[in-house]
Formats: structure tokens, sequence, C-alpha cells
């Protein structure tokens, strides 16, 4: 028994989750990018949709609640500092509530930077991080809302997590975040590695995710804003890793 997890490709480049607790068959779609690929996922599962669980108000991860909640009736979860910003909530959440679905208990982590209210949900037990658009395999949100310092404290607290935690993020973006990773962090073994066997993965038409959040410790410059040899690269060595962030932060904007 836990939590089965469901990945489909969704829009252009989004991931839909369906997150299936096995014991009491209660489903949850993790954001609601698009009705069409989550209706079929359903529909292959033979699941019935009972929740909706929001990470942020883009309409890329929202679209799709209205369609799918008149179709089934799902509750709809989601931040309570983007409530005004997204249609259909049912239920508000803060950093640090937890949320059931069926037998399984998801924690309500916030991460601000990408947008002001994004969270991210945490399956302690399974071992399943749902990090949206705060979290990249080899990558981490562009900064729209946020400042540099809040985004690398939420940042460091999904770092904090055990290196056996499973990350489902919001897009298929792992090639690109390799090729700026290596541009700056070119020496890494585990980041070369780890943009081998996404290279791999893409020629072979498969996924990048969910990834091993300790691999992406080792090899994601956004984990390792504190390493000596990213301050360096950027010239600011013994600078606070805030700062560093910011640099990596806009040096991936601008490549």
């Amino acid at each position: 028994m836990g939590l089965s997890v469901d990945v489909f490709a969704a829009r252009s480049d989004n991931f839909g989750y369906l997150a299936h607790d096995e014991e009491t068959g209660r489903t949850a779609a993790i954001d609601a990018p698009e009705a069409g690929p989550i209706r079929a996922a359903l529909a292959r599962r033979g699941w019935g949709l009972t929740d909706i669980f929001i990470t942020h108000h883009h309409a890329d991860h929202v679209e799709a609640i209205g369609e799918l909640k008149a179709a089934f009736g799902a509750r709809v979860t989601g931040p309570a500092a983007e409530a005004g910003k997204i249609d259909g909530l049912d239920e508000l959440v803060h950093d640090g509530d937890r949320v059931g679905l069926g037998r399984t208990t998801l924690e309500v982590i916030a991460t601000p930077g990408h947008t002001l209210g994004h969270v991210v949900y945490y399956d302690a037990a399974g071992g399943h991080l749902f990090s949206a658009d705060a979290l990249f395999s080899l990558g981490a949100g562009r900064m729209f809302e946020g400042a540099p310092g809040p985004m690398w404290e939420g940042l460091k607290r999904l770092r904090a997590l055990p290196d056996d935690t499973l990350v489902y993020c919001g897009h298929e973006y792992t090639l690109a975040n390799a090729r700026f990773a290596l541009s700056i962090d070119p020496d890494n073994a585990a980041l070369q590695a780890r943009a081998a066997e996404a290279e791999a993965l893409r020629k072979e038409g498969r996924f990048t995710i969910p990834f091993r959040l300790g691999e992406d410790k080792r090899a994601n410059p956004f984990l390792r804003a504190d390493a000596p040899e990213l301050a360096a690269h950027y010239g600011l060595d013994g600078t606070d890793p805030a700062a560093v962030f910011a640099a990596i932060r806009k040096g991936k904007d601008d490549f």
C-alpha cells in the first residue's frame, strides 16, 4: 500500500501527475495544467479524480481546475497566499499544513520565489516530492515574483529532505538545465553523469522524471549555491550564498 504516481505529458512541456492512494482509491491531480491528458490518464488507470492539489497560480498549472471540478466533483486545495489568484479553491493551506489523500498525508512546504505563494507537497512516508516550478531536475524555477534570499531558503528546505526522495517537477527542462549547469560547473562528475543520463533518456523518448533528490543535491547548481567552486566562478568567494544563488539565477536567465 502507499502512493502510486502516474506521470504523463501535458501542454507543450508540462508534466501531469496523478497521485493515487492505493488503500482507499482516492486520487489527486497535482496541479491542473490540461484537462484532456488528465482525463486520459484517469481512464487508462481506471481511477476517479477526488482531489486537485495546486502549487501556484500560473495558468499552465491551474487552467483545467474548472473543467475537472465540474466533471468529477474534485476537492481543490491550494496555497492560501495565492487564493485571490486561483479560482475554485475549496481548501486553503499554509506552510507546515498537512493534507490527506486517503491514508496518505502530504506536508505543505512554502517555496517562495517562482511565485510568492508557491508551495510543494511532500509525502514523507512514501518519499515523493511534488515540486512543481520550485525545483526542477538540475534547475529551479525562474524567479518571477520573489527575491533570492527567500527562494534560496526554500530550496535549502527541500535539499534537507532525504536523498532517496523521488522528485516530480512541473516541466521537462532537464537537458536545457544541464547545458547551463555544465557551463558554470564543468568539472562536476555527478553533473556530467546526470547530463549524459538525461541525454540518453530523451533520445529514447523517455521522461527524465522522477529523479532522486540525492543525485540532484550533488549536480544541481541551484542546490549548491553555498559550494565554494560556484562562488569562485562568479567571483563571489566568501559571499552570502544567497548572493551566489542570485548570480546563478541571473546567469540561467541570460543563458
